[in-house]
């Protein structure tokens, strides 16, 4: 199957039909949008649960687990957002698709670690789901390598990166990264930190793109400085992105996505060239 998202994301591969999703929706009219769209692009049926006891009902008596949920935040039985606390509790990976929403709701629904939200505002709203749900379902196929001599930074970054199903590993010094780049030949993406005792950041790009094109990785720079010719520098050094962190957690998945999805052309594409050759 093929997939072309919104935002730029493609997918060649398998099915996506095997996955169990459940659907927590009281709207007929988006349960019917979603459910028809995902059937459309990805071949998914989805489980459509109308309430709160639907919901628990299909994620506690299935013969295997769901894979993801998609959930509004408010349904028939649990008013106050106690569906997606739910779902949380219950190990099942969440994208909230919901109208109401502030910056008080943002902060409340990221607090509970789900995997993305989605807002019906615009006529791309159920496309844009549709695009979230092939990201989760796919990205394990991305492998992506954390450089950072802070363990705590280390933990954060793979936390985020796991929540959003990508595979991971971590490296504590620039040394430790270079020799994982060559045990872990399929690792795509490299997210290093500038400030570390032995090679820093810029170093440490210059020496992988010694031995890998951007065809085969890309490369985001990240530091808590605020010099902002940082950003600059990594970029002279064979990097292709930047960011400062804190980090918002919308902005630091966009880039990331936008890395891998620029990779997954540059390699098909390349394929392509390949074949005709």
């Amino acid at each position: 199957m093929s997939f072309f998202g919104v935002s730029g994301m493609y997918y060649s591969g398998e099915s996506l039909q095997q996955h169990r999703i459940v659907l927590a929706e009281d709207s007929n009219l988006f349960s019917a949008m979603v459910s028809k769209r995902l059937k459309e692009l990805l071949d998914i049926d989805v489980i459509v649960c109308r309430d709160y006891d639907d919901l628990q009902f299909s994620v506690e008596n299935a013969s295997f687990p769901a894979k993801l949920a998609i959930s509004n935040i408010n349904l028939p039985g649990a008013e106050n957002g106690e569906a997606l606390s739910y779902l949380i509790d219950m190990s099942v990976p969440t994208i909230v698709f919901t109208g109401t929403f502030q910056e008080s709701t943002r902060e409340t629904i990221l607090a509970k670690d789900i995997v993305d939200y989605v807002i019906k505002d615009s006529v791309f709203a159920v496309d844009m789901l549709a695009e979230s749900v092939c990201r989760f379902l796919t990205n394990h196929q991305h492998h992506v390598l954390i450089v950072d001599d802070s363990p705590t930074a280390r933990a954060l970054l793979t936390t985020q990166l796991k929540r959003y199903n990508f595979r991971t590993s971590s490296a504590e010094s620039g040394a430790a990264a270079l020799e994982l780049l060559k045990k872990h030949p399929d690792i795509g993406l490299v997210i290093t930190d500038y400030n570390m005792p032995d090679i820093d950041g810029f170093e440490l790009t210059r020496r992988i793109r010694g031995a890998y094109g951007p065809h085969q990785l890309r490369i985001i720079g990240v530091s808590s400085s605020a010099n902002r010719l940082l950003s600059a520098r990594f970029l002279k050094a064979g990097g292709n992105d930047f960011m400062l962190r804190p980090f918002v957690n919308e902005e630091f998945y966009c880039r990331v996505n936008q890395n891998l999805d620029t990779l997954t052309k540059i390699q098909t594409l390349g394929a392509k060239i390949s074949k005709k050759a």
